[in-house]
């Protein structure tokens, strides 16, 4: 019988370190944005498509 006290005690220890833990996550931000970094790779970057077109007008100034 002696041995349930043990395993209540620390059993509830264990969920006190978890609640601590995830705590601790939902602070520091961990669970903010999940969707748009899984999304980012599908959307292209403005930056690539600027110097693209650049790249296009350089050369076309040079040929002609």
């Amino acid at each position: 019988m002696n041995i349930f006290y043990l395993l209540i005690g620390v059993s509830l220890f264990a969920a006190l370190i978890f609640l601590a833990a995830f705590i601790w996550a939902v602070r520091t931000g961990q669970f903010d944005d999940n969707e748009t970094p899984s999304m980012r790779i599908l959307f292209d970057d403005e930056s690539t498509e600027t110097e693209t077109k650049e790249e296009e007008q350089d050369e076309q100034k040079q040929t002609t």
